[in-house]
């Protein structure tokens, strides 16, 4: 069985790579057309360095996830992970401590390996793009609390359901769902107040008039905002976005500085218009809802797969620890859903396809929709030519130039 799962493993791993191959090669033969939708918005040299930003952060990715996935085939299929489960079970006889050890290393270690390549995507690519604006202390300010915050914040996750684990060895499976969710919706209320404040300076919106006339959007849609701050998102980089976060009576609107002077008045209401939409369509409640299911009967299988001591055989060891079968499931759920992304990725586009046409709703204007999504491909070296299967994998969002098209032929209808 050993074989088995490494021989999934590799499959796995190695069609994702066929994919990108799939994906930077129809870049290269088509990366020089020009869509239709972006005629007079791009030039040839603009949409040449498109391409060539979209390469260089394949190839790094590239040889990131090659890192990654060889050290992981290393750590469960080459015995490290047994190594690793004894010397974690010989520093204390403590279910708990040794839990949060054995979770809140591999953590960190994972942090360590991230930090060449996040320093190579800030310092090299991004600044070559002209995109960075990270200083050295920035960049070192943000890591550190970064780190902090992830420590804080799993140490406790990790407490709480281990803890309920040992207290409750039949129904742990049901009280750490109900803990994970609880926990969940605790930091999606917090985070506006407590976490994002750290990175980001929170301020009115500026520019005269658009405050209100996105409270009176708002209103129209029958959603009640708390707040519609800017951030200064510029001075870590030229990308623009804009999002909701927070729940509740804390739900607030967030525009990137960068956003407002990239895109005019009507562009940023179409495109908080579309923000609307997933949560007038409900969607992030279904996503939550169908995350949350999901999570019931992953647990559900977890606590019998463990009680039944099946796990340890499936890498070919003699025992493994509670933490150590975690992690084998968690390889087995990779696996298992994996054949399923692309239909979680239809689904998700479904559901941008519906924002998209609640927004024109809303709006009344499908144009400003349609260039405000060229204004952020454009000033975000967006790639314009995904290849189709690399996109039915891995795109939560319609390709932009498909969405664009979708947009002006409701334009040209509603005429």
């Amino acid at each position: 069985m050993k074989w088995f799962l490494l021989a999934a493993f590799v499959a796995v791993v190695g069609f994702e790579y066929w994919l990108s191959w799939l994906n930077l090669r129809h870049l290269r033969r088509h990366g020089q057309e020009i869509p239709a939708e972006f005629a007079g918005v791009i030039d040839g040299e603009l949409l040449a360095r498109t391409s060539a930003y979209t390469r260089d952060r394949n190839r790094v990715g590239l040889i990131e996830s090659l890192l990654g996935n060889l050290l992981l085939a290393l750590f469960l299929f080459g015995g490290w992970v047994a190594i690793y489960d004894a010397w974690i079970d010989s520093l204390s006889e403590s279910f708990l401590l040794s839990g949060l050890l054995f979770f809140l290393g591999l953590g960190v270690v994972r942090g360590l390996l991230d930090v060449p390549f996040n320093l190579y995507h800030h310092f090299v690519i991004e600044e070559r793009y002209g995109f960075n604006t990270l200083t050295w202390r920035l960049w070192f300010s943000d890591l550190l609390k970064g780190t902090l915050i992830s420590l804080v914040l799993m140490g406790l996750l990790l407490t709480g359901a281990l803890w309920l684990v040992q207290a409750s060895p039949a129904w742990w499976w049901l009280w750490v769902w109900g803990f994970f969710a609880l926990f969940s919706l605790f930091v999606m209320y917090v985070s506006p107040y407590v976490i994002e404040p750290l990175f980001f300076k929170f301020e009115p919106v500026r520019r005269p008039g658009l405050e209100e006339r996105i409270t009176a959007l708002m209103e129209r849609a029958g959603l009640k905002v708390s707040r519609v701050f800017q951030v200064d998102a510029s001075r870590r980089s030229r990308h623009s976005n804009a999002y909701f976060t927070g729940i509740g009576r804390v739900k607030r609107i967030v525009l990137f500085d960068t956003l407002i002077e990239q895109m005019d008045d009507d562009e940023i209401l179409a495109v908080l218009a579309h923000e609307v939409g997933h949560w007038k369509k409900r969607h992030v409640l279904k996503r939550l809802v169908v995350a949350q299911a999901l999570a019931l009967v992953a647990l559900f299988a977890a606590h019998h797969l463990i009680t039944a001591g099946v796990l340890p055989g499936l890498l070919g060891l003699e025992q493994a620890s509670f933490f150590a079968q975690i992690l084998i499931l968690s390889l087995l759920a990779t696996l298992i859903g994996f054949p399923l992304a692309p239909l979680s990725s239809w689904l998700s586009r479904r559901d941008e396809y519906q924002a998209d046409h609640f927004a024109v709703e809303l709006s009344g204007a499908p144009e400003a929709l349609a260039s405000g999504l060229v204004t952020l491909s454009r000033e975000n070296l967006a790639n314009l030519h995904p290849h189709p299967w690399y996109a039915a994998f891995h795109y939560s969002h319609p390709p932009v130039v498909e969405r664009v098209r979708a947009l002006r032929r409701q334009a040209t209808a509603g005429a």
